[in-house]
C-alpha cells in the first residue's frame, strides 16, 4: 500500500499577473520570490505567508478587494 502525499497548500487563483508598482501577483498577493520558492517552503511557512495575503491584496488594491466587514 502506497501512501500519497497531500498536495501542498497554495493560494494560487490562476490569475497570474505581477503588478509592476507593488510587485505582487494580482491574483494571490504573493511576491515573485515567494512564488518561485513556494515548492521549497514547508507547510508551516506556506501557511504563514497565506495568512498575510488578504491584507496585502486589500492594501495594494483597495478598490478590487472587499473588506471583511462588507462580506
Amino acid at each position: 500500500m502506497t501512501q500519497t502525499r497531500p498536495k501542498p497548500s497554495s493560494p494560487c487563483t490562476k490569475l497570474c499577473l505581477l503588478d509592476a508598482a507593488t510587485g505582487l501577483c494580482e491574483g494571490c498577493g504573493r511576491t515573485r520570490d515567494e512564488i518561485a520558492l513556494w515548492g521549497s517552503l514547508s507547510e508551516m511557512q506556506r501557511r504563514a505567508v497565506m495568512a498575510t495575503l488578504e491584507a496585502r491584496l486589500r492594501a495594494a488594491f483597495p478598490a478590487r478587494v472587499p473588506s471583511p466587514a462588507a462580506s
